[in-house]
């Protein structure tokens, strides 16, 4: 067999990674301007002549913007339309990203001209609840990144956030103090994560079945304590205090985003900041190096010196810690008391928003808002009489998960040792 050359391969390489680019570019432009032309054909016609409000309060009262709700449907239709083809056209490759958030910003702001026309969308009301409907998918999501960048599969977010969840509510309402509770939803994520640590690194069991048991687990230890302590005797078991919302002064003023941001609970705040601390870490730390190198490939790494259980372990328990803490929203932020199976599902939400968001913590923040805008949306327009089913918009982060996992926005790759057990030879 003839050897190839390496400046062989060099050429081969820059005459295909044109094509490729414009394969990308292409399946891009077409889904974009596929979108554009049902926002321009569909909610234009559809859109009633009135006009849309989006008001910088929480109510129908101050400032707001508006615009005519027929009108403003069109305008942003064909904005996502343009950006469409101008990814089809291939002139915009230093700013492909740029370019396909505007398609997807005129497309939500075309739906919106729509339902909105004649009414008004409260603009901090929405961009409160979004950001606190997604902090337990985020921090789900981190919690996720943590492990799978090692090399761990987290199937067990599901039980994780439910044991935070019960831990919350019982040692709050006992102690009678909400940092308390917070602190015993965080250990309760960890008995979970210290479980699948084990049975998955240890033992080197299956780790999504591993995963699947213990949210099963998860489920029937809660169910059972649930209704031999807190059903019979709420008041001493199932009243945890409600976490307090804290006021930054001066920042809290800013229109819009000081309401949203700089008057809301710590939960909120420490989501956020574990999003810059995870990326900092895993981008400019040996720790983040060496787990990198782990869920990438664990044998070369061990043969560097670094022990890769040991890493693994710790990655999977802090992984518990945050994704415990997570669970605690939901009875010291949310309800104000523990029910069984109150999570309904959200671990497995937030095991798609890490998906979606690729494996790493920014990623994971803008799946998560957009998950828990779909959320808050869809509350909005069932209250407000829209003809569109709510059910429909609890869907679409599901179907743009499943789009781009298919590969339709670009590459979405999992660490190449996620899910596998690692034996030391």
């Amino acid at each position: 067999m003839t050897p190839v050359s390496t400046a062989t391969v060099e050429d081969l390489t820059e005459a295909t990674a044109p094509a490729r680019f414009w394969d990308r570019q292409r399946r891009l432009g077409v889904g974009v301007a596929l979108i554009g032309v049902i926002a321009t054909a569909v909610f234009g016609p559809l859109a009633p002549s009135e006009t849309a409000r989006f008001t910088l309060s929480e109510d129908a009262n101050g400032a707001s913007l508006s615009i005519n709700g027929q009108f403003g449907a069109i305008l942003f239709g064909i904005v996502a339309l343009g950006a469409g083809a101008v990814l089809l056209a291939g002139v915009a490759r230093k700013h492909q990203t740029f370019v396909l958030s505007l398609g997807i910003l005129g497309f939500v702001l075309s739906f919106l001209c729509w339902q909105v026309a004649g009414k008004f969308l409260p603009l901090v009301d929405t961009a409160s609840g979004t950001l606190e409907l997604a902090v337990p998918l985020l921090l789900g999501a981190l919690a996720g990144v943590l492990g799978e960048r090692s090399g761990v599969v987290n199937v067990a977010i599901e039980g994780q956030f439910l044991m935070g969840a019960f831990g919350a509510a019982l040692v709050g309402t006992m102690a009678t103090s909400v940092w308390l509770g917070l602190f015993s939803a965080a250990i309760g994520g960890v008995i979970i994560a210290a479980i699948l640590a084990v049975l998955a690194i240890r033992f080197l069991v299956d780790q999504v079945v591993v995963g699947i048991v213990l949210n099963l687990l998860a489920l029937g230890m809660t169910g059972f304590l649930y209704e031999r302590l807190m059903q019979t005797d709420a008041q001493s078991y199932n009243e945890p205090p409600r976490m307090p919302e804290w006021r930054i002064p001066g920042l809290a003023d800013i229109p819009v985003v000081g309401p949203v941001l700089f008057e809301t609970n710590l939960l909120v705040w420490l989501a956020l900041i574990l999003v810059f601390v995870i990326h900092f870490g895993l981008t400019r730390t040996r720790w983040g190096l060496r787990t990198r190198a782990v869920g990438e490939h664990p044998t070369a790494a061990d043969t560097v010196g670094i022990r890769v259980r040991g890493l693994r372990y710790l990655n999977v328990l802090l992984g518990g810690l945050i994704a415990g803490a997570g669970g605690a929203y939901f009875t010291l932020v949310a309800t104000g008391s523990f029910n069984k199976n109150m999570t309904a599902g959200a671990g497995f939400i937030a095991l798609a928003a890490l998906i979606f968001g690729r494996w790493t913590p920014f990623g994971a923040l803008g799946a998560a808002l957009f998950f828990g805008f779909a959320q808050k949306l869809a509350t909005y327009l069932s209250v407000a009489g829209s003809s569109v089913p709510s059910q429909f918009l609890n869907m679409l982060p599901y179907l743009a998960t499943i789009v781009a996992v298919a590969g339709l926005v670009g590459r979405v790759r999992a660490p190449a040792a996620d899910g596998q057990p690692y034996v030391k030879s």
